[in-house]
């Protein structure tokens, strides 16, 4: 199966897709779901392993707070970041990122948020190529 290519960007030394995820996506902490979509986005990024992106939509916002730090991308743009409220107590923080104004050519990303799996015992859960 063929990955429905969404957007390109970068360069030839630092080549960037975004891609639609080939089916649902779940992401986890403890077996409690924070989130479940079937609109998931995969973004490859030159040698980094691919990240998930989910619509904000797909997380209850009410795990979802603003975190004070700010990253700059070169090639997505300005990044805010996102504490989670963890299930059973905790915040990860900062638990997720997200482009509110990424840079031309990476629009698709807008409105999803990626996850530092590190800081979550996160579950992907695709289903097998």
């Amino acid at each position: 199966m063929t990955a429905e290519i969404l957007e390109r960007a970068g360069t030839p030394t630092h080549p960037i897709t975004v891609e639609k995820a080939p089916g649902p996506v779940t992401l986890s902490r403890g077996g409690a779901v924070l989130a479940r979509t079937d609109s998931a986005l995969i973004l490859r990024e030159a040698a980094y392993p691919p990240v998930y992106y989910l619509p904000k939509s797909a997380v209850d916002p009410a795990v979802l707070s603003p975190a004070e730090k700010v990253t700059h991308c070169p090639y997505k743009g300005d990044a805010a970041h996102w504490k989670i409220a963890l299930p059973g107590g905790g915040v990860a923080d900062p638990g997720a990122w997200s482009y509110e104004e990424p840079i031309e050519g990476m629009t698709s990303i807008r409105g999803h948020l990626g996850f530092y799996l590190n800081a979550l015992d996160a579950a992907f859960d695709p289903p097998a190529a």
